[in-house]
Protein backbone atom coordinates (compact mmCIF):
# COMPACT_ATOMS: atom_id res chain seq x y z
CA UNK A 1 0.00 0.00 0.00
CA UNK A 2 1.31 3.02 -1.52
CA UNK A 3 0.82 5.24 2.35
CA UNK A 4 2.55 8.86 0.85
CA UNK A 5 1.82 12.21 1.86
CA UNK A 6 -0.90 14.34 0.13
CA UNK A 7 1.40 17.48 -0.73
CA UNK A 8 -1.54 19.69 -1.10
CA UNK A 9 -3.43 18.71 2.24
CA UNK A 10 -1.32 21.39 4.16
CA UNK A 11 -0.54 24.49 2.63
CA UNK A 12 2.84 26.40 3.58
CA UNK A 13 1.30 30.02 4.56
CA UNK A 14 3.69 32.92 5.48
CA UNK A 15 3.24 33.52 8.93
CA UNK A 16 2.88 30.12 9.94
CA UNK A 17 6.15 29.58 8.15
CA UNK A 18 7.50 32.47 9.44
CA UNK A 19 7.08 31.10 13.21
CA UNK A 20 8.23 27.51 11.99
CA UNK A 21 11.50 29.29 11.03
CA UNK A 22 11.88 30.74 14.22
CA UNK A 23 11.27 27.78 16.06
CA UNK A 24 14.05 25.88 13.96
CA UNK A 25 16.54 28.42 14.86
CA UNK A 26 15.90 27.78 18.27
CA UNK A 27 16.70 24.46 18.03
CA UNK A 28 20.02 25.49 16.05
CA UNK A 29 20.83 28.45 18.41
CA UNK A 30 20.39 25.53 21.53
CA UNK A 31 22.92 23.50 19.05
CA UNK A 32 25.22 26.18 18.49
CA UNK A 33 25.57 28.58 21.02
CA UNK A 34 28.76 28.04 22.79
CA UNK A 35 30.76 30.66 24.55
CA UNK A 36 33.14 32.16 21.16
CA UNK A 37 35.40 31.62 19.78
CA UNK A 38 33.77 27.95 18.88
CA UNK A 39 36.65 25.49 17.60
CA UNK A 40 37.08 26.83 13.94
CA UNK A 41 36.21 30.53 14.25
CA UNK A 42 39.51 31.87 14.80
CA UNK A 43 40.53 29.79 11.84
CA UNK A 44 38.31 31.34 9.35
CA UNK A 45 37.91 34.53 11.25
CA UNK A 46 41.11 35.10 11.66
CA UNK A 47 41.45 34.68 7.80
CA UNK A 48 38.38 37.23 7.32
CA UNK A 49 39.85 39.62 9.45
CA UNK A 50 43.01 39.57 7.69
CA UNK A 51 41.91 40.09 4.51
CA UNK A 52 40.33 43.12 5.08
CA UNK A 53 42.63 44.58 7.77
CA UNK A 54 46.40 43.64 6.65
CA UNK A 55 47.64 45.27 9.93
CA UNK A 56 45.34 42.60 11.97
CA UNK A 57 48.46 40.17 12.78
CA UNK A 58 50.88 41.44 10.70
CA UNK A 59 53.17 39.14 9.58
CA UNK A 60 52.21 36.03 10.48
CA UNK A 61 52.59 32.68 8.49
CA UNK A 62 49.32 31.08 8.11
CA UNK A 63 47.19 34.46 7.62
CA UNK A 64 49.66 35.26 5.31
CA UNK A 65 49.28 32.44 2.91
CA UNK A 66 47.31 31.91 0.10
CA UNK A 67 43.18 32.15 0.85
CA UNK A 68 40.70 29.45 -0.37
CA UNK A 69 37.84 31.18 0.94
CA UNK A 70 37.50 34.48 -1.37
CA UNK A 71 33.69 34.83 -1.25
CA UNK A 72 33.71 34.31 2.61
CA UNK A 73 36.42 36.58 3.41
CA UNK A 74 35.42 39.19 0.53
CA UNK A 75 31.57 39.01 1.15
CA UNK A 76 31.47 38.55 5.36
CA UNK A 77 34.91 39.86 6.24
CA UNK A 78 34.57 43.48 5.31
CA UNK A 79 32.44 43.59 9.04
CA UNK A 80 35.14 42.84 10.98
CA UNK A 81 36.69 47.00 9.86
CA UNK A 82 33.68 47.47 12.79
CA UNK A 83 33.53 44.81 14.84
CA UNK A 84 35.38 43.23 16.97
CA UNK A 85 35.98 39.38 17.11
CA UNK A 86 33.60 38.22 19.03
CA UNK A 87 30.96 40.54 18.05
CA UNK A 88 31.75 39.36 14.52
CA UNK A 89 31.71 35.66 15.42
CA UNK A 90 27.96 36.15 17.30
CA UNK A 91 26.98 38.13 14.43
CA UNK A 92 27.76 35.54 11.95
CA UNK A 93 26.41 32.85 13.82
CA UNK A 94 23.02 34.54 14.40
CA UNK A 95 22.83 35.33 10.52
CA UNK A 96 23.95 31.57 9.43
CA UNK A 97 21.74 29.95 11.82
CA UNK A 98 18.66 32.11 10.83
CA UNK A 99 19.65 31.35 7.03
CA UNK A 100 19.88 27.51 7.69
CA UNK A 101 16.42 27.44 9.75
CA UNK A 102 14.81 28.99 6.74
CA UNK A 103 16.49 26.63 4.49
CA UNK A 104 15.83 23.85 6.25
CA UNK A 105 11.93 25.00 7.02
CA UNK A 106 11.56 25.09 2.76
CA UNK A 107 12.85 21.63 2.75
CA UNK A 108 11.79 19.55 5.10
CA UNK A 109 8.33 21.27 4.35
CA UNK A 110 8.85 20.43 0.81
CA UNK A 111 9.20 16.72 1.37
CA UNK A 112 7.13 16.55 4.62
CA UNK A 113 4.40 19.32 4.09
CA UNK A 114 2.68 19.15 7.84
CA UNK A 115 2.49 22.03 10.43
CA UNK A 116 4.82 22.17 12.97
CA UNK A 117 6.69 19.06 11.92
CA UNK A 118 10.38 20.55 9.99
CA UNK A 119 10.97 21.39 14.09
CA UNK A 120 10.99 18.08 14.77
CA UNK A 121 12.82 17.26 11.39
CA UNK A 122 15.54 19.77 12.37
CA UNK A 123 15.87 18.22 16.23
CA UNK A 124 16.64 15.51 14.76
CA UNK A 125 19.11 16.02 12.36
CA UNK A 126 20.83 17.99 14.50
CA UNK A 127 20.80 15.11 17.09
CA UNK A 128 21.76 12.47 14.96
CA UNK A 129 24.46 14.87 12.99
CA UNK A 130 26.42 15.27 16.48
CA UNK A 131 25.77 12.06 17.78
CA UNK A 132 26.40 9.48 14.37
CA UNK A 133 28.82 11.32 12.40
CA UNK A 134 31.72 9.16 10.71
CA UNK A 135 34.11 11.88 10.23
CA UNK A 136 33.80 14.76 11.95
CA UNK A 137 31.44 17.23 9.63
CA UNK A 138 28.66 19.31 11.21
CA UNK A 139 26.56 22.20 10.33
CA UNK A 140 25.23 23.74 12.61
CA UNK A 141 27.87 25.57 14.93
CA UNK A 142 30.72 28.00 14.76
CA UNK A 143 30.90 31.15 11.71
CA UNK A 144 32.61 29.97 8.65
CA UNK A 145 32.55 29.68 4.77
CA UNK A 146 30.34 26.25 5.29
CA UNK A 147 27.55 27.40 7.00
CA UNK A 148 27.05 29.77 3.87
CA UNK A 149 27.49 26.63 1.76
CA UNK A 150 25.19 24.10 3.37
CA UNK A 151 22.18 27.17 3.17
CA UNK A 152 22.62 27.05 -0.31
CA UNK A 153 22.89 23.18 -0.43
CA UNK A 154 19.71 22.95 1.40
CA UNK A 155 17.95 25.44 -0.78
CA UNK A 156 19.36 23.10 -3.35
CA UNK A 157 17.87 20.16 -2.19
CA UNK A 158 14.22 21.15 -1.98
CA UNK A 159 14.40 22.58 -5.16
CA UNK A 160 15.79 19.35 -6.53
CA UNK A 161 13.19 17.77 -4.56
CA UNK A 162 10.11 19.74 -5.89
CA UNK A 163 11.49 19.03 -9.42
CA UNK A 164 12.68 22.45 -10.24
CA UNK A 165 16.23 21.54 -11.52
CA UNK A 166 17.76 24.46 -13.24
CA UNK A 167 17.14 26.16 -9.65
CA UNK A 168 19.07 23.65 -8.24
CA UNK A 169 21.85 23.27 -10.43
CA UNK A 170 22.40 27.41 -9.64
CA UNK A 171 21.93 26.93 -6.28
CA UNK A 172 24.49 24.29 -5.90
CA UNK A 173 27.15 25.72 -8.05
CA UNK A 174 26.52 29.22 -5.84
CA UNK A 175 27.52 26.83 -2.72
CA UNK A 176 30.13 25.98 -4.33
CA UNK A 177 31.38 29.40 -4.46
CA UNK A 178 31.59 29.84 -0.52
CA UNK A 179 32.73 26.69 -0.30
CA UNK A 180 34.21 24.38 -3.44
CA UNK A 181 34.06 21.06 -1.60
CA UNK A 182 30.64 21.18 0.40
CA UNK A 183 29.04 22.31 -3.03
CA UNK A 184 30.58 20.16 -5.80
CA UNK A 185 30.06 17.00 -3.74
CA UNK A 186 26.45 18.47 -3.85
CA UNK A 187 26.55 19.08 -7.69
CA UNK A 188 27.79 15.76 -7.90
CA UNK A 189 25.31 13.81 -5.61
CA UNK A 190 22.37 15.88 -7.26
CA UNK A 191 23.58 14.24 -10.54
CA UNK A 192 23.88 10.45 -9.01
CA UNK A 193 20.08 11.34 -8.35
CA UNK A 194 19.27 12.54 -12.35
CA UNK A 195 21.04 9.31 -13.30
CA UNK A 196 19.04 6.88 -11.24
CA UNK A 197 15.45 8.53 -11.60
CA UNK A 198 15.06 6.72 -15.14
CA UNK A 199 12.46 7.50 -17.20
CA UNK A 200 11.08 10.25 -14.46
CA UNK A 201 14.28 12.19 -14.69
CA UNK A 202 14.26 15.33 -17.09
CA UNK A 203 15.68 16.21 -20.12
CA UNK A 204 19.50 17.24 -20.07
CA UNK A 205 19.08 19.71 -22.81
CA UNK A 206 16.74 22.55 -21.32
CA UNK A 207 19.09 22.28 -18.12
CA UNK A 208 22.27 23.15 -20.14
CA UNK A 209 21.95 26.65 -19.33
CA UNK A 210 21.36 26.21 -15.89
CA UNK A 211 24.33 23.97 -15.51
CA UNK A 212 26.21 25.99 -17.29
CA UNK A 213 25.42 29.12 -14.80
CA UNK A 214 25.71 26.92 -11.81
CA UNK A 215 29.67 26.20 -13.25
CA UNK A 216 29.94 29.99 -13.35
CA UNK A 217 28.78 30.64 -10.25
CA UNK A 218 30.92 28.14 -8.52
CA UNK A 219 34.18 29.61 -10.02
CA UNK A 220 35.34 32.19 -7.32
CA UNK A 221 35.39 29.51 -5.04
CA UNK A 222 37.20 26.82 -7.81
CA UNK A 223 39.61 29.30 -9.21
CA UNK A 224 41.47 29.61 -6.11
CA UNK A 225 41.36 26.12 -5.64
CA UNK A 226 42.59 25.13 -8.75
CA UNK A 227 45.43 27.87 -8.84
CA UNK A 228 47.10 26.61 -5.32
CA UNK A 229 49.89 24.54 -6.34
CA UNK A 230 50.41 26.06 -10.19
CA UNK A 231 54.33 26.73 -10.48
CA UNK A 232 54.68 24.42 -7.82
CA UNK A 233 57.02 21.46 -7.95
CA UNK A 234 55.94 17.65 -7.48
CA UNK A 235 57.51 16.52 -4.79
CA UNK A 236 56.95 19.41 -2.76
CA UNK A 237 52.81 18.95 -3.62
CA UNK A 238 52.92 14.88 -2.67
CA UNK A 239 54.73 15.51 0.23
CA UNK A 240 52.10 18.59 1.14
CA UNK A 241 49.09 16.28 0.43
CA UNK A 242 51.01 12.99 2.73
CA UNK A 243 50.96 15.82 5.41
CA UNK A 244 47.41 16.82 5.08
CA UNK A 245 45.87 14.02 4.81
CA UNK A 246 47.85 11.82 7.14
CA UNK A 247 49.37 14.40 9.80
CA UNK A 248 46.97 16.84 10.27
CA UNK A 249 43.47 15.60 8.81
CA UNK A 250 43.54 11.97 9.30
CA UNK A 251 40.47 12.10 11.43
CA UNK A 252 38.74 13.18 8.31
CA UNK A 253 40.02 12.60 5.21
CA UNK A 254 41.66 8.84 5.93
CA UNK A 255 39.20 5.65 6.07
CA UNK A 256 41.87 3.93 7.64
CA UNK A 257 42.21 6.43 10.57
CA UNK A 258 38.82 6.88 11.32
CA UNK A 259 37.69 5.85 15.22
CA UNK A 260 35.83 1.90 15.13
CA UNK A 261 33.01 3.65 16.96
CA UNK A 262 32.16 6.64 15.11
CA UNK A 263 32.08 3.92 11.70
CA UNK A 264 29.93 1.91 13.85
CA UNK A 265 27.17 4.47 14.82
CA UNK A 266 26.97 5.81 11.83
CA UNK A 267 26.72 2.11 10.64
CA UNK A 268 23.92 1.99 12.95
CA UNK A 269 22.22 5.49 11.93
CA UNK A 270 22.94 4.14 7.88
CA UNK A 271 20.86 0.96 8.58
CA UNK A 272 17.83 2.94 10.51
CA UNK A 273 17.42 4.96 7.37
CA UNK A 274 17.33 1.98 5.00
CA UNK A 275 14.52 0.01 7.82
CA UNK A 276 12.72 3.46 7.80
CA UNK A 277 12.74 3.68 3.87
CA UNK A 278 11.14 0.37 3.68
CA UNK A 279 8.98 1.03 6.14
CA UNK A 280 7.78 4.74 4.61
CA UNK A 281 6.96 4.05 0.44
CA UNK A 282 8.08 7.69 -0.78
CA UNK A 283 6.48 9.54 -3.06
CA UNK A 284 8.63 11.29 -6.11
CA UNK A 285 9.77 13.72 -3.53
CA UNK A 286 11.00 11.90 -1.04
CA UNK A 287 12.09 9.62 -4.25
CA UNK A 288 14.57 12.71 -5.07
CA UNK A 289 15.77 12.91 -1.67
CA UNK A 290 16.61 9.23 -0.91
CA UNK A 291 18.41 9.15 -4.22
CA UNK A 292 20.57 12.48 -2.96
CA UNK A 293 21.37 10.65 0.22
CA UNK A 294 22.00 7.43 -1.84
CA UNK A 295 24.30 9.42 -4.07
CA UNK A 296 26.40 10.79 -0.78
CA UNK A 297 26.79 7.70 0.01
CA UNK A 298 28.43 6.66 -3.26
CA UNK A 299 31.08 8.50 -2.88
CA UNK A 300 31.59 8.23 0.50
CA UNK A 301 32.03 4.73 -1.04
CA UNK A 302 34.75 5.57 -3.57
CA UNK A 303 36.20 7.37 -0.65
CA UNK A 304 36.59 4.00 1.07
CA UNK A 305 37.32 2.26 -1.82
CA UNK A 306 40.66 4.66 -2.41
CA UNK A 307 41.83 4.16 0.73
CA UNK A 308 41.93 0.33 0.31
CA UNK A 309 43.25 0.33 -3.32
CA UNK A 310 46.46 2.56 -1.99
CA UNK A 311 47.04 0.83 1.39
CA UNK A 312 51.09 1.39 1.58
CA UNK A 313 51.02 3.87 -0.69
CA UNK A 314 50.84 6.94 0.95
CA UNK A 315 51.54 9.71 -2.06
CA UNK A 316 49.16 7.99 -4.43
CA UNK A 317 46.42 7.40 -1.35
CA UNK A 318 46.76 10.98 -0.02
CA UNK A 319 46.13 12.94 -3.55
CA UNK A 320 43.06 10.81 -4.11
CA UNK A 321 41.85 11.02 -0.14
CA UNK A 322 42.31 15.06 0.69
CA UNK A 323 39.00 15.76 -1.10
CA UNK A 324 36.66 14.60 1.97
CA UNK A 325 35.16 12.10 0.19
CA UNK A 326 33.20 11.72 3.34
CA UNK A 327 31.92 14.78 4.21
CA UNK A 328 28.07 15.22 2.50
CA UNK A 329 27.24 11.55 3.99
CA UNK A 330 28.05 12.73 7.57
CA UNK A 331 25.35 15.75 6.81
CA UNK A 332 23.27 13.48 4.29
CA UNK A 333 22.04 10.79 6.04
CA UNK A 334 21.48 12.02 9.68
CA UNK A 335 18.86 14.61 7.02
CA UNK A 336 17.45 11.77 5.59
CA UNK A 337 16.79 9.41 8.70
CA UNK A 338 14.91 13.28 10.21
CA UNK A 339 12.84 13.67 7.13
CA UNK A 340 11.90 9.77 6.60
CA UNK A 341 11.13 9.35 10.33
CA UNK A 342 8.50 12.26 10.34
CA UNK A 343 6.86 10.53 6.93
CA UNK A 344 7.05 7.49 8.54
CA UNK A 345 5.57 8.90 11.81
CA UNK A 346 2.52 10.63 9.51
CA UNK A 347 2.16 7.68 7.85
CA UNK A 348 1.94 5.43 11.14
CA UNK A 349 -0.56 8.26 12.71
CA UNK A 350 -2.54 7.39 9.83
CA UNK A 351 -3.11 4.19 9.47
CA UNK A 352 -2.78 3.39 13.45
CA UNK A 353 -3.11 6.41 15.22
CA UNK A 354 -2.19 4.69 19.44
CA UNK A 355 0.87 3.34 17.52
CA UNK A 356 1.87 6.19 15.54
CA UNK A 357 1.35 8.56 19.22
CA UNK A 358 3.74 6.74 20.90
CA UNK A 359 6.16 6.69 18.28
CA UNK A 360 5.97 10.56 17.76
CA UNK A 361 5.92 10.72 21.49
CA UNK A 362 9.84 8.88 21.42
CA UNK A 363 10.85 10.61 18.49
CA UNK A 364 10.19 14.15 20.48
CA UNK A 365 11.26 12.99 23.49
CA UNK A 366 14.91 11.41 21.97
CA UNK A 367 15.22 15.35 20.06
CA UNK A 368 13.98 17.15 22.98
CA UNK A 369 16.27 15.26 25.38
CA UNK A 370 19.14 16.53 23.11
CA UNK A 371 17.93 19.95 22.43
CA UNK A 372 17.46 20.58 26.15
CA UNK A 373 20.61 19.36 27.48
CA UNK A 374 22.55 21.73 24.79
CA UNK A 375 20.42 24.82 25.80
CA UNK A 376 21.63 23.90 29.49
CA UNK A 377 25.17 23.08 29.27
CA UNK A 378 26.29 24.73 25.81
CA UNK A 379 26.57 27.86 27.64
CA UNK A 380 28.39 27.32 30.24
CA UNK A 381 31.38 25.35 29.35
CA UNK A 382 34.67 25.63 31.34
CA UNK A 383 36.15 27.46 28.47
CA UNK A 384 34.96 28.44 24.62
CA UNK A 385 35.79 25.42 22.68
CA UNK A 386 38.70 26.74 21.34
CA UNK A 387 40.44 27.28 24.38
CA UNK A 388 39.46 23.48 25.25
CA UNK A 389 43.70 23.00 25.47
CA UNK A 390 44.64 25.82 27.85
CA UNK A 391 44.34 27.10 30.95
CA UNK A 392 41.14 28.91 29.60
CA UNK A 393 41.65 31.82 32.53
CA UNK A 394 44.96 32.39 32.91
CA UNK A 395 45.45 31.88 29.02
CA UNK A 396 43.00 34.75 28.26
CA UNK A 397 44.91 36.92 31.28
CA UNK A 398 48.04 36.67 29.37
CA UNK A 399 46.48 37.41 26.19
CA UNK A 400 44.66 40.03 26.93
CA UNK A 401 47.89 41.91 28.55
CA UNK A 402 49.65 41.39 25.60
CA UNK A 403 46.83 43.20 23.81
CA UNK A 404 46.44 46.25 25.62
CA UNK A 405 49.99 46.76 27.81
CA UNK A 406 51.21 48.84 24.92
CA UNK A 407 54.94 47.48 25.84
CA UNK A 408 54.42 44.97 22.92
CA UNK A 409 54.64 46.45 19.26
CA UNK A 410 51.41 45.39 16.84
CA UNK A 411 54.19 43.67 14.67
CA UNK A 412 55.73 41.82 17.53
CA UNK A 413 55.71 37.79 16.63
CA UNK A 414 55.37 35.09 18.98
CA UNK A 415 56.39 31.73 19.65
CA UNK A 416 53.02 29.71 21.05
CA UNK A 417 52.54 26.22 22.41
CA UNK A 418 51.49 23.92 20.09
CA UNK A 419 47.67 23.40 20.85
CA UNK A 420 46.76 27.15 21.19
CA UNK A 421 44.92 29.06 18.62
CA UNK A 422 43.18 31.69 19.99
CA UNK A 423 46.52 33.69 20.27
CA UNK A 424 45.78 35.98 17.34
CA UNK A 425 42.05 36.02 18.78
CA UNK A 426 42.64 37.46 21.82
CA UNK A 427 46.03 39.38 21.64
CA UNK A 428 45.84 40.87 18.31
CA UNK A 429 50.06 39.30 17.67
CA UNK A 430 51.37 37.21 14.64
CA UNK A 431 52.69 33.93 15.67
CA UNK A 432 55.06 31.39 14.00
CA UNK A 433 52.55 28.69 13.84
CA UNK A 434 50.03 26.15 15.95
CA UNK A 435 48.49 22.65 15.31
CA UNK A 436 45.27 24.15 13.99
CA UNK A 437 46.13 26.61 11.51
CA UNK A 438 47.44 24.74 8.39
CA UNK A 439 47.69 26.78 5.23
CA UNK A 440 45.87 25.34 2.13
CA UNK A 441 48.77 25.88 -0.59
CA UNK A 442 51.35 23.11 -0.85
CA UNK A 443 54.24 25.19 -0.28
CA UNK A 444 53.23 26.67 2.66
CA UNK A 445 51.78 23.35 4.11
CA UNK A 446 55.54 22.05 3.67
CA UNK A 447 56.67 24.84 5.84
CA UNK A 448 53.91 24.78 8.27
CA UNK A 449 55.11 21.40 9.32
CA UNK A 450 58.56 21.93 9.42
CA UNK A 451 57.68 24.99 11.90
CA UNK A 452 55.40 22.25 13.59
CA UNK A 453 58.55 19.75 13.79
CA UNK A 454 61.24 22.28 14.78
CA UNK A 455 58.98 24.38 17.49
CA UNK A 456 57.70 21.15 18.94
CA UNK A 457 59.00 18.01 18.24
CA UNK A 458 61.01 15.91 20.94
CA UNK A 459 63.12 13.75 18.18
CA UNK A 460 61.11 10.94 19.50
CA UNK A 461 59.16 8.89 17.39
CA UNK A 462 55.87 7.39 20.26
CA UNK A 463 52.89 8.92 19.81
CA UNK A 464 52.88 9.76 23.25
CA UNK A 465 56.44 11.93 23.44
CA UNK A 466 56.48 13.03 20.22
CA UNK A 467 55.89 16.54 21.15
CA UNK A 468 57.21 18.70 23.87
CA UNK A 469 53.81 19.08 26.62
CA UNK A 470 55.45 23.03 27.04
CA UNK A 471 58.43 25.31 24.95
CA UNK A 472 59.75 25.66 28.37
CA UNK A 473 61.12 22.21 28.38
CA UNK A 474 63.51 23.03 25.50
CA UNK A 475 65.54 25.43 27.33
CA UNK A 476 66.10 29.06 26.99
CA UNK A 477 68.82 28.57 24.02
CA UNK A 478 66.95 26.44 21.91
CA UNK A 479 64.11 29.27 21.77
CA UNK A 480 66.74 31.37 21.15
CA UNK A 481 67.87 30.00 18.28
CA UNK A 482 63.87 29.41 17.37
CA UNK A 483 63.76 33.05 17.47
CA UNK A 484 66.61 33.97 15.22
CA UNK A 485 65.18 31.16 13.02
CA UNK A 486 61.42 32.65 12.23
CA UNK A 487 61.86 35.98 13.26
CA UNK A 488 60.21 35.70 16.87
CA UNK A 489 60.42 38.65 19.29
CA UNK A 490 58.30 36.74 22.17
CA UNK A 491 57.33 33.33 23.53
CA UNK A 492 54.12 32.32 25.79
CA UNK A 493 54.68 29.29 27.93
CA UNK A 494 53.92 27.56 30.84
CA UNK A 495 55.72 29.02 34.16
CA UNK A 496 57.60 25.58 34.79
CA UNK A 497 60.23 25.01 34.25
CA UNK A 498 61.39 28.93 34.83
CA UNK A 499 63.96 30.02 31.78
CA UNK A 500 66.48 32.28 32.08
CA UNK A 501 65.16 34.85 29.50
CA UNK A 502 63.68 38.59 30.44
CA UNK A 503 60.25 38.11 31.94
CA UNK A 504 57.99 40.61 30.72
CA UNK A 505 54.60 39.16 32.46
CA UNK A 506 53.41 36.46 34.44
CA UNK A 507 50.24 34.85 36.17
CA UNK A 508 49.07 31.92 38.03
CA UNK A 509 49.68 29.56 34.83
CA UNK A 510 51.53 31.30 32.16
CA UNK A 511 54.52 33.39 31.40
CA UNK A 512 55.96 35.53 28.39
CA UNK A 513 59.13 36.25 27.80
CA UNK A 514 61.58 38.70 25.14
CA UNK A 515 63.65 36.82 23.16
CA UNK A 516 66.65 38.32 22.34
CA UNK A 517 67.64 39.74 19.34
CA UNK A 518 70.51 37.81 17.39
CA UNK A 519 73.77 39.42 16.71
Amino acid sequence: MNASIDHSASPNSPRRALAEVALVFAVFFAQGASPVPDVNEPYYLGKAIHYWNPDWARGDFFLDSADTHEVFCFTFGWLALWLSPPVLAWFGRLLTWWLLAWAWQRLSFAVVPRRWYSILTAALFVCLLERCHMAGEWVVGGVEAKGFAFVLVLLGLEALVRDRWNRAWLLLGASAAFHVLVGGWSVVAAGIVWLVLGKGRPALRPMVPAIVGGFLLSLPGLIPSLVLNWGTDGETVRLAHQIYVFERLAHHLSPMQLPTTYCLRFGLMLVLWLVLCHLTPPDEAGHRLRAFVAGTLVLSAVGATIGLLTYGHPASAAALLRFYWFRLADVAVPLGVAVTAATFLINTLRRDPAVGRRWLAFAVAVAGVHVGIHAVQRPFPESPPADRFVNYYSWRQACNWVARSGRIPPDARFITPRMSQTFKWYAGRSEVANWKEIPQDAEAIVAWWRRIESLYATGLDGPEDRWHESLAEMGAARLQWLAAMYDAEYVITTRRPPLDLERVYRNRRYVVYRLPKSE
